[in-house]
C-alpha cells in the first residue's frame, strides 16, 4: 500500500470539505497532508483558508476496545482550555462515521518545536537542557494539580481503582494483540510481569487528571528563549487516576548515562544524558517538589509503564501484520517488544533502579 492510498483511507477529502464549509464557513486554499511521525492516531495537517488545523482520528482497521477514543481526548483539551496547562484551542468534535468513516476531532495547529530524534542547535547548550527538563517536570505538576471538578471533568473517569484497572487493562490489550501475533513467536516474560503487577499492586493512590502519554516528544516548544512548552499534546489516554503512572511513564522515555542499552531506540530519546538534562532521580526530586505526591512503590510503577508500552507496541504489531498501518517502525516490534518484557523484568529484580 503507498501512502496515498493509507491516506485516502483515513479521510474522504470531499466530505471534510462540506464539513468544514458549512462550520467554518468558505475557504480559498484547502490541502490536507498526513503526519507520518505519530504512533497511535492518525493526525493529518488541514489547510483551511486562514485556519492551520490539525485532525486527529482513529487508525483505520480494527482497534482494541477502550483504544483510540478521540471524542475523549478532545474533551478534556475543551475543558482545560481557561486552566493553566497548556493545550491547543479546540475548534470541533465529531462523531458523524459517514464524514470521513470514523469520530474525529479538529483544534488550531500549536507552532513550535517537538524534541524527538535529536536536539535542534538552539537547544543543544546545558542551561537550555536544564530548562527543557524543568519545564517538562512543571508542566506535568500542573496537570496534577488542577481542580478537575472546577473544569467539568468529575465524571472523566474513576480514580479509586485506577491502578489495578490498569494492570488489567493493558493485559486485555495484549491478548487482543496476541490474537494475530502469537502466530509470530511468543514471549513469555510478559506472563511473568503481568502475574507480579497483579501481585503487587498499592493498596492506595493520590487522585489526580492524569494525560497518560506524557513524554518529551507529545510536547510542543515555543519560539521564545529560553523555551517553554506552548501545548501538549496527545490526550487520547488522559482520565482520573495515578498520576505516579504519568511520572513513571516520563521516566520510562528518559535516559541516563549509565543506563543499559535501549531496548526500543524507535520511540526512546538518545540524548537525554548529555549534560545539563535532569538525570530521573532529578525528575522525581523536582516533581516531588512540585506537588507532594511521593513516588512510592517505584518498581511497580516503571514495570507497569514498561508493560504499558509493550502492550502497546505489540499493538502496533497486529495492525502491521494485518495490513492496517503504514509505518516503517511496526515490523520492528517483532523483536522490541520481547527486550521490553526483559527490561521490565530487569525493574522488578532491582536490577535498574531510578
Amino acid at each position: 500500500m503507498t501512502s496515498k492510498e493509507y491516506t485516502d483511507r483515513l479521510v474522504d477529502e470531499g466530505a471534510l470539505t462540506d464539513y468544514l464549509e458549512a462550520e467554518l464557513g468558505p475557504a480559498d486554499e484547502y490541502s490536507v497532508e498526513r503526519f507520518s511521525g505519530g504512533h497511535s492516531n492518525e493526525t493529518l495537517f488541514v489547510t483551511w483558508g486562514d485556519y492551520d488545523l490539525v485532525l486527529r482520528r482513529p487508525p483505520p482497521g480494527e482497534t482494541a476496545d477502550s483504544a483510540h477514543d478521540v471524542i475523549r481526548e478532545h474533551h478534556v483539551m475543551d475543558a482545560l482550555q481557561e486552566t493553566d496547562v497548556r493545550v491547543p484551542t479546540t475548534v470541533l468534535a465529531c462523531d458523524d462515521h459517514d464524514l470521513i468513516g470514523s469520530d474525529f476531532y479538529v483544534m488550531e495547529q500549536e507552532k513550535g518545536v517537538v524534541l524527538r530524534d535529536e536536539e535542534p542547535d538552539r537547544f543543544t547548550d546545558p542551561d537550555t537542557r536544564r530548562r527543557v527538563g524543568a519545564e517538562l517536570i512543571d508542566r506535568l505538576a500542573e496537570i496534577h494539580t488542577v481542580d478537575y471538578e472546577a473544569v467539568r471533568l468529575e465524571g472523566f473517569g474513576r480514580p479509586e481503582g485506577y491502578t489495578e484497572r490498569q494492570v488489567d487493562r493493558w493485559h486485555q490489550q495484549l491478548e487482543w494483540a496476541f490474537e494475530v501475533t502469537a502466530k509470530e513467536r511468543a514471549i513469555p516474560p510478559l506472563d511473568d510481569v503481568h502475574s507480579w503487577l497483579a501481585a503487587n499492586v498499592p493498596d492506595s493512590h493520590p487522585h489526580a487528571l492524569v494525560h497518560g502519554d506524557y513524554k518529551l516528544d507529545n510536547v510542543i516548544f515555543g519560539s521564545e528563549d529560553p523555551p517553554e512548552i506552548a501545548g501538549i499534546v496527545d490526550w487520547e489516554m488522559s482520565t482520573l487516576g495515578d498520576p505516579r503512572s504519568d511520572l513513571a511513564w516520563l521516566l520510562t522515555y528518559w535516559r541516563d548515562a549509565d543506563d543499559p542499552p535501549c531496548a526500543i531506540p524507535e520511540l526512546v530519546p538518545t540524548f537525554t544524558d548529555r549534560e545539563g538534562y535532569p538525570t530521573k532521580a532529578d525528575i522525581v526530586d523536582r516533581y516531588e517538589a512540585a506537588t507532594d505526591v511521593t513516588f512510592e512503590h517505584e518498581q511497580f510503577y516503571r514495570a507497569l509503564a514498561v508493560y504499558k508500552l509493550a502492550a502497546i507496541c505489540e499493538m502496533f504489531f497486529r495492525r502491521h501484520l494485518e495490513g492496517n498501518a503504514d509505518n516503517p517502525m511496526y515490523p520492528k516490534m517483532r523483536e522490541r517488544v520481547p527486550a521490553m518484557a526483559d527490561w521490565a523484568v530487569r525493574i522488578i529484580e532491582g536490577d535498574e533502579p531510578v
